[in-house]
């Protein structure tokens, strides 16, 4: 058995899983400690690897394309504080990390586990029920169900019709998106039938995010539906050629509508200050991060 234990976390590994408990530093982020401990099949695993800098290095796990809903569902986008396949190390802790990872590889290897891409989840997702307020909405979701909540910051358009309600055989796809840069983020529910490319504002089947703490939650919602919907593997097999998607070219913005954009940015993070939503201080950081794109 290998053991590494840091405030980050501690992973543990007994040569069929790995064992991936959260610390409870400040640094570990929302998502990682809602989740709690994680357990890793190692038939799941594509890699693990030590990056050494100074003053701390990085564990991380590489899991295999397929594997965990999580990372299905979010898209390689969580950022370090809420990824649980990452662990922050201290430089004088280095040769326990070693050891570690020398311990997996060893597993990996013994066991001739392949890293391609598999047809079915090997993780079983977040338990449910559970439910995440973030943006300008809840959604929760009970295993066979998602409802979706508005708040008073919902805006009119898709607050009018009230909650809605999911079954879970009409969802046909799930997306996470964190706010990036001038653009929101969201957690989007596909609906057979119902499919669209309007803004996540105005879409009833998703809560849109603005780049709070508490958005990363929302991603555990996305993945308890994911891992309860068809395999994304099963569905490309599936699709009959003529229904592939066609690829088209999005030009980009031009830089007077970019400028505008930025403009329109700047009078949002203003109402929602007025409102009471931003703090001073989350007003002020937002502030100057817009304005230096100007």
């Amino acid at each position: 058995m290998a053991e590494i234990i840091q405030r980050d976390g501690t992973w543990i590994f007994d040569g069929d899983a790995l064992r991936l408990t959260p610390g409870r530093d400040k640094n570990v982020g929302l998502l990682r400690k809602a989740l709690g401990e994680l357990t890793v099949p190692l038939g799941a695993l594509a890699s693990v690897s030590l990056e050494q800098g100074r003053k701390a290095g990085r564990l991380r796990l590489r899991l295999r394309d397929g594997a965990d809903p999580l990372l299905q569902a979010t898209g390689g986008r969580l950022t370090e504080p809420n990824d649980p396949y990452q662990l922050t190390v201290e430089a004088d802790r280095f040769g326990v990390a070693e050891y570690f990872v020398d311990e997996v590889r060893s597993a990996l290897l013994l066991d001739q586990v392949p890293s391609d891409p598999v047809d079915g989840f090997l993780l079983p997702g977040p338990a449910v029920p559970l439910s995440a307020s973030a943006g300008d909405g809840t959604a929760s979701f009970d295993g066979e169900r998602v409802r979706l909540e508005w708040n008073w910051k919902t805006e009119d358009a898709k607050s009018a019709a009230g909650a809605r309600t999911l079954a879970l055989g009409d969802i046909t796809a799930v997306e996470w998106h964190p706010a990036a840069g001038l653009e929101n983020g969201c957690l989007r529910f596909v609906v057979r039938g119902a499919e669209t490319k309007a803004p996540a504002k105005y879409d009833p089947n998703s809560v849109e995010l603005w780049g709070f703490k508490k958005d990363p939650l929302m991603a555990l919602v996305a993945a308890a539906v994911q891992a309860r919907l068809p395999h994304p593997a099963a569905a490309v097999e599936d699709r009959p050629p003529a229904e592939e998607p066609a690829r088209a070219a999005v030009p980009g913005p031009s830089s007077e509508a970019d400028h505008d954009a930025l403009l329109r940015r700047l009078r949002e993070l203003g109402e929602l200050h007025r409102e009471g939503v931003l703090t001073d201080e989350e007003f002020t950081l937002a502030k100057q991060a817009v304005l230096k794109r100007l």
